[in-house]
């Protein structure tokens, strides 16, 4: 993958490093002149401790300069989402609180009502009745910023968990990865589904087409990753997701299937039906169960990381569905 290009002041800055055309110490510490360019700031920092750029030396992957300029840009993302999660649960007490966190059913309990209870906009809903090809092949290329690197954010999370958490976490990811066979490997087989649409397979392939919103989700969860204070965090936007997996995937195979989408795509997301139905009780009895037990100081922090993966789909959905029905209008004026 290559550097993408700049949105901004910050991110042309921090790509002239990366790329060499600036000096790491010439840096400073510029401001982002809006949020997609701190967003793709922050990504690109990020994708740096995954499989890095063909264009940028390696060694960049723990220049100082950019870790202060990364640590800059995650503080005030934690905080931005810190805020968006205070507003909308202002005055409420979190699930599981009364009892200290301690009972495995009353944190399950409490957390898939925490689930239910955000009404949020359906991309499922709207690609298994109306989208169009053209409109879930877009879907299709945003979703592959995350995809092509399935549950790898989640795979930093490990070393900082306690020995019955981690076993847990590695049921669930065993499965992710393919459970010993690569043909069967998540990411793998959505880069096939993608290929078999006559879409980019390669990794990153779309970054310069993502959104500030699908940068905000993944940049999201490798902040949670990442950093271990925040591993509460990353395991309720793990649960919260696993919680919203497989109906959505069902209502994604229909839509694939009634536009004559190849097997190969829908098969991706009938591998979620099944499987993420499991993994949801893993992730939210099992995995978030056990952290609380051994930390129960860790629960706001569960709550707030399941919050954060609920509303930040919301976002995204918001803006797509916004843009893909006043087409849609459009076209049949």
């Amino acid at each position: 993958m290559l550097t993408p290009a700049a949105r901004g002041a910050l991110s042309g800055a921090v790509l002239e490093v990366l790329t060499g055309a600036a000096a790491p110490g010439s840096l400073g510490r510029p401001t982002a002149s809006d949020r997609e360019d701190a967003a793709l700031t922050l990504w690109v920092l990020h994708e740096l401790h995954y499989r890095g750029f063909e264009d940028v030396d390696d060694a960049l992957e723990w220049s100082p300069e950019l870790l202060a300029v990364r640590a800059d840009l995650e503080r005030d993302l934690e905080a931005e989402l810190r805020r968006r999660f205070a507003a909308a649960h202002a005055g409420d007490g979190l699930p599981g609180e009364d009892a200290g966190g301690s009972g495995d059913a009353d944190l399950a309990d409490g957390f898939f009502g925490f689930v239910a209870d955000h009404d949020g906009p359906s991309l499922a809903r709207f690609v298994q009745r109306d989208a169009d090809a053209d409109q879930v092949r877009e879907l299709l290329r945003l979703r592959s910023i995350y995809h092509l690197k399935e549950s790898d954010p989640t795979a930093w999370v490990l070393p900082r968990l306690p020995g019955s958490t981690q076993a847990a976490l590695m049921e669930l990811m065993f499965d992710e990865y393919g459970a010993g066979d690569p043909s069967r490997h998540h990411a793998g087989l959505f880069a096939r589904g993608l290929a078999a649409s006559g879409l980019e397979a390669a990794y990153g392939a779309y970054a310069d087409e993502a959104p500030y919103e699908i940068l905000e989700q993944n940049n999201a969860m490798t902040m949670f990753g990442l950093q271990r204070r925040l591993r509460g965090a990353a395991l309720g936007h793990l649960a919260a997701f696993e919680v919203t997996s497989s109906g959505p995937s069902a209502r994604l195979v229909q839509g694939l299937d009634r536009l004559g989408f190849p097997a190969e795509m829908s098969g991706y997301y009938r591998e979620h039906v099944e499987a993420d139905a499991v993994h949801e009780q893993l992730a939210v009895r099992t995995i978030c169960g056990s952290l609380v037990a051994d930390d129960p100081a860790l629960l706001p922090d569960v709550f707030f990381g399941a919050y954060t993966c609920l509303d930040l789909e919301d976002r995204l959905a918001d803006t797509l569905l916004a843009r893909w029905q006043v087409e849609h209008r459009a076209a049949v004026a």
